[in-house]
């Protein structure tokens, strides 16, 4: 009898690490999953000094015997972390702002409602799956999701001493460093703040923040095109951008605004690619059957059309949502397809990445005049 990946993890749930307390699912410490007729092989994602690796193999090895078959041969093998390539800087070594961060991606949106915030969440675990050192910004002020979505809502930033001066310390979850106004307001209160002082809070965000060495620092922006952006592209040297969108013809009215932002005469930060979103829906019960209710190949098309890369199509699918409202995002798992998806997205950007600094100048701070306004 061959068994599904949920009930293996249910199974596997049980066993807990003594060090942490913490069960191995919990810790996504199961990687690499396989599921054959009489065999199922995994490998453990725990620290290599935990004295008790032996006793929690043993230990999965009993349950799943014991849960499921005791005909069921466990292979458990050494595990292996991907590692990244050396990762070149897409932006100048001298600045004071961020002196430890090689690369910042902006994550941006024409307009709302399109899965920008779920796209930027899961594309930072699944960098920091491959190897990477990630940190995400949280700089959707009016909407900010992305505690939730990474089961740490509620928690608040510690303030530490740095040569004299208070800076905020990150959030560390699920393998990232993350910051978010969300954990500044209650969940259930409306922020009614001026532009100027949203920009103030992400200012203070990006420049009082330790966020130390990071290969990638992914900031989710606001949908649009406004001051958030103004800001991020004058505090600090944005290496490139991706552009999510639905294939619906009016969000990819919206998401060549957003090019056209990027591309403008005085930002001119590169776009790397087109990640489409909600491409078809595939109901849980019908895996193999794709409904295109938001149009087909939309941004695929235009894609094409202006020559930048699709990077990536993302199914809308019911695990995403639920992931995402467990804080537990579905790319912590390589083994669904979805995990998949993203985890092959992230390669994808990370190459996008390597090639814009392989043919691009390094890119610098944006001067722009704060009383005049940017068109493309």
């Amino acid at each position: 009898m061959k068994y599904s990946i949920e009930q293996v993890l249910t199974v596997l749930s049980e066993v807990k690490d003594p060090e942490s307390g913490k069960d191995l699912v919990s810790l996504n410490a199961i990687n690499s999953l396989v599921i054959e007729e009489n065999k199922i092989s995994f490998s453990l994602d725990l620290p290599e000094n935990n004295p008790s690796i032996k006793k929690i193999e043993e230990n999965c090895i009993a349950i799943i015997n014991e849960k499921l078959s005791k005909d069921v041969k466990v292979e458990i093998k050494p595990f292996k972390k991907i590692e990244v390539k050396k990762i070149s800087f897409g932006r100048t070594d001298d600045q004071k702002i961020l002196p430890g961060v090689k690369n910042i991606l902006a994550v941006a949106s024409g307009k709302g409602g399109v899965g920008k915030s779920t796209v930027s969440t899961n594309l930072a675990i699944a960098l920091a799956k491959m190897g990477a050192k990630v940190g995400l910004l949280d700089a959707d002020v009016y909407g900010p999701s992305i505690p939730k979505m990474l089961g740490v809502e509620g928690k608040t930033p510690s303030i530490k001493k740095v040569n004299g001066k208070d800076v905020i310390v990150p959030i560390e979850a699920q393998g990232i460093k993350m910051l978010s106004i969300g954990f500044f307001v209650k969940p259930e209160d409306a922020l009614i703040w001026r532009g100027a002082m949203a920009t103030s809070a992400i200012n203070q965000f990006v420049k009082d923040t330790d966020w130390g060495e990071l290969d990638y620092f992914v900031i989710d922006l606001p949908p649009g095109t406004g001051d958030i952006h103004l800001t991020i592209v004058q505090a600090m040297p944005v290496t490139a951008a991706v552009i999510v969108s639905t294939p619906q013809q009016v969000a990819l009215a919206d998401a060549l605004r957003g090019v056209s932002m990027f591309r403008a005469e005085k930002i001119e930060v590169p776009v790397i690619g087109f990640i489409e979103n909600m491409s078809w829906f595939t109901p849980e019960e019908l895996p193999n059957n794709k409904y295109y209710i938001f149009g087909k190949d939309g941004l695929k098309d235009l894609a094409n059309r202006m020559e930048i890369p699709l990077l990536g199509q993302i199914p809308l699918v019911q695990s995403i949502r639920e992931a995402g409202d467990e804080g537990k995002p579905v790319s912590l798992n390589e083994n669904t397809p979805m995990g998949k998806a993203f985890n092959d997205l992230a390669k994808r950007v990370a190459d996008g990445i390597e090639e814009r600094n392989a043919k691009l100048d390094p890119t610098k701070k944006v001067e722009i005049d704060p009383n005049a306004s940017c068109s493309a």
